[in-house]
C-alpha cells in the first residue's frame, strides 16, 4: 500500500511543523511500504508557506521512503478546494486527511487505516465520539455536530456519530467516483453523502482529540453550521 496523507493548510505558522513532523514519523503498519505527504497552502497571510518551504521530512527509522509534495493556491478558496487540489496531486492507494491545527493526532494512523487493511472497509471515519480521550470543550459545538450527523444520516440513512470529523480514510477508487463541488467546509457532508449513495462499506474507529479553544486558532463558527445544513440538504436532495 502506497499512503497519501492530504493536508490543507491556511494560516498555521505556529503549529505546521510540529504536525509535519508527527505525520512523518507517525507508527504505520508494515503493509504501507511508501508514504507520501501533499500539502496545499490555501493561499495563508502568515508565515505558513516559509514554513512549509523550508521543512523536510528526516530518514524514518523503519527505512520507509517519504516524499513530500508542496501545493499553493494563488488565492484563498477553503478548505475543500485546498481537498481537491490535494486529491489530484496524491498518487497513493489509499487517501487519508489530516488538518494542520494539532488537534488530530497522526498517532491514530493504525487504528484508522486498520479497517482498510483488514478487507472490511472502503472508507474509515474516524469518530470523536466513540469513546477515544479528548479535550473538555464546548458543549454547543458537541451539539451542533450531533445536530448535524443526525440530520446527515437522516437523509444518507447510514449511522455515522461523527460525520464532520477530519479523519476521513479511503481507497483511491472511492475518490475517482466521486465530482466533488464544495470549496469550503461543505465538504464534509458531501463527501458524506456522495459516498453513501455509492455503497461502499464505511467504519468508524474512535480517536483522540485536542480541540482548541477561539483564542489558540479554532477558526470554524456558527455560519459554518449554517452552511453545513444546506450542504447536507443539497447534496442529499438536490444534487443526485
Amino acid at each position: 500500500m502506497r499512503l497519501s496523507v492530504v493536508i490543507p493548510v491556511f494560516n498555521e505558522e505556529s503549529t505546521l511543523e510540529v504536525l509535519l513532523e508527527k505525520v512523518q514519523a507517525a507508527g504505520l503498519p508494515d503493509v504501507v511500504r511508501a508514504l507520501e505527504i501533499v500539502i496545499v497552502d490555501d493561499c495563508s497571510s502568515d508565515q505558513t508557506w516559509s514554513v512549509l518551504e523550508a521543512w523536510h521530512p528526516e530518514a524514518r527509522n523503519d527505512g520507509l521512503p517519504v516524499e513530500v509534495a508542496r501545493h499553493r493556491h494563488p488565492k484563498n478558496r477553503g478548505k475543500g478546494a485546498a481537498l481537491k487540489t490535494g486529491f489530484a496531486a496524491a498518487t497513493g492507494d489509499v487517501l487519508l486527511i489530516q488538518d494542520a491545527d494539532l488537534e488530530y493526532d497522526p498517532a491514530d494512523y493504525p487504528g484508522l487505516l486498520k479497517p482498510i487493511i483488514d478487507g472490511h472497509a472502503e472508507v474509515v471515519y474516524g469518530s470523536r465520539f466513540l469513546g477515544g480521550p479528548h479535550r473538555v470543550l464546548f458543549f454547543w459545538h458537541y451539539l451542533g455536530n450531533t445536530f448535524l450527523t443526525l440530520l446527515s444520516n437522516m437523509f444518507s440513512d447510514i449511522n455515522l456519530t461523527d460525520m464532520e470529523t477530519c479523519y476521513k480514510v479511503f481507497k483511491r477508487e472511492v475518490i475517482d467516483q466521486i465530482t466533488l463541488r464544495s470549496d469550503r467546509f461543505g465538504f464534509e457532508p458531501e463527501f458524506t453523502a456522495k459516498v453513501a449513495r455509492l455503497g461502499v462499506r464505511i467504519y468508524e474507529v474512535p480517536i483522540s482529540y485536542h480541540g482548541r479553544t477561539y483564542a489558540e486558532g479554532k477558526k470554524i463558527g456558527w455560519k459554518d453550521g449554517v452552511s453545513a445544513i444546506w450542504s447536507i440538504l443539497r447534496f442529499n436532495l438536490w444534487s443526485r
